[in-house]
């Protein structure tokens, strides 16, 4: 059984790709930010915890990335096959992450 694949409307393949783009930018922020937080901040009271935050953007900045690609892949087969497209579970995991290493922030901002 062959199936039956079309090109989508230039539109749609232009706006997948362009979200594939901001997953990478938000990807690089985090990354950006790990580093920052490594190198500009000051030792909190709590010993190792700006390297733990710093981890925390980095590892987060590494899930956004590597889950950005097959992302982008999934949907543009879907949008050729006409089905449905796929959901996905990295909003809640990016909105989750972020939450966290906020309140992992203020909690040592508060504490220090």
């Amino acid at each position: 059984m062959e199936s039956s694949e079309q090109e989508p409307d230039y539109r749609f393949t232009l706006a997948n790709e362009r979200t594939f783009l901001a997953w990478i930018r938000t990807a690089l922020g985090l990354l950006a930010a790990g580093v920052a937080v490594r190198q500009l901040v000051p030792p909190f009271a709590v010993p190792g915890a700006t390297t733990g935050l710093a981890l925390g953007c980095i590892g987060l900045a590494s899930v956004v990335a590597a889950v950005s690609f097959p992302r982008w892949r999934r949907v543009q087969q879907a949008m050729r096959t006409g089905a449905p497209l796929p959901h996905s579970r990295m909003i809640v995991v990016l909105a989750s992450g972020v939450v966290l290493l906020a309140l992992f922030a203020a909690a040592l901002v508060i504490v220090g």
